[in-house]
């Protein structure tokens, strides 16, 4: 007489267990990202359209709340847009538990307050926008702690103090914008070490000292804009404003000059370059207009305005560019 087999019953006992261990495990993560959800909507004071007093409750699932974004191998939360939502409060220490999260939008709405250090828990980062709020204080130096970050936004803020040098750890950065702060000091040399940057503004802060020549390292950059600060010195450029042309739309700057940096000619991927207001002579335009024209193949438009109204035409890339210099009476 044949021996029963209990393998059968133990693999499907084994396999019961397996996944009744994956299910409480998925289970426990999707609570813990509900929690830290929940704790973030107890931290927002003002809602004026019920986006999360009517949507984010505990009889639905997490994945399904409005601006939630959860993904389909972990259903963990990767994702959070909360853009232009009116919405009114502070980030909760607890956000920094959601460990899959990857994107995190909050742009246009009237946070405030400090960024909690728990946020350095979120090492997944690779895009942040926190632009249009209220948030005051220093840039957080934790900022460089997001390896993969590609996009930091965090422009019209109330941001006080200086740039923080770690940023220059963000290798895979090709977003930055800190524009419409109170940003001062000087621009750190390390920041020059993000290569991949394609758009930098730092305009409207209270920046001062010289542009450091390492921005010819930013040989990918499209877009540019370090307008209304505090530059100075013989031997700098005081405002720059370098604006990629989008879908032939542009919006310029003013800049005034001094002298200019010859590495403004390793930027050989920018389109649009907009100088106008500045203190360059007739001879020192010519000479910048050489520099860029022998170097920056890809660019479409260069207009400079100087002391005069003396209108030059040149043909470059197919396109007629108009060149103001004006010249001393």
């Amino acid at each position: 007489m044949a021996k029963p087999s209990f393998l059968p019953p133990f693999m499907f006992g084994l396999l019961f267990a397996t996944f009744g261990v994956i299910l409480a495990a998925k289970y426990s993560s999707i609570t813990v990202d509900q929690s830290a959800l929940l704790a973030l909507k107890s931290h927002i004071t003002h809602d004026p359209h019920n986006f999360l007093t009517t949507n984010w409750t505990t009889s639905t699932s997490v994945c399904s709340w409005i601006g939630v974004t959860c993904g389909s191998k972990h259903y963990r939360v990767t994702a959070l847009n909360l853009s232009s939502m009116d919405l009114t409060g502070t980030i909760s220490s607890q956000l920094g538990n959601l460990s899959f999260l990857a994107w995190l939008d909050i742009h246009q709405n009237s946070f405030q307050g400090s960024l909690p250090i728990e946020l350095t828990n979120l090492r997944r980062m690779n895009y942040l926008d926190l632009g249009n709020n209220s948030f005051n204080g220093e840039i957080p130096p934790w900022f460089g702690c997001f390896s993969k970050l590609r996009r930091l936004s965090l422009y019209l803020n109330n941001f006080i103090g200086v740039i923080p040098s770690t940023l220059g750890n963000l290798s895979k950065l090709e977003r930055l914008s800190l524009g419409w702060n109170q940003i001062s000091g000087r621009i750190p040399n390390s920041l020059f070490k993000c290569k991949e940057l394609k758009f930098l503004s730092l305009f409207n802060n209270s920046l001062e000292g010289s542009i450091p020549t390492e921005i010819g390292n930013l040989t990918l950059l499209k877009t540019l804009g370090l307008g209304i600060n505090h530059f100075k010195g013989k031997q700098c450029l005081r405002l720059i404003d370098v604006n990629f042309l989008y879908s032939r739309k542009t919006a310029f700057y003013k800049a005034h000059f001094d002298k200019i940096p010859s590495t403004i000619g390793n930027l050989i991927t920018l389109e649009v370059i907009d100088l106008p207001y500045n203190n360059l002579s007739a001879l020192k335009s010519r000479r910048l207009f050489l520099l860029i024209n022998s170097n920056i193949t890809t660019l479409d438009a260069l207009l400079l305005k100087l002391r005069g109204d003396k209108i030059l035409g040149r043909i470059l890339n197919s396109l007629v560019i108009k060149i103001k210099v004006t010249l001393k009476d």
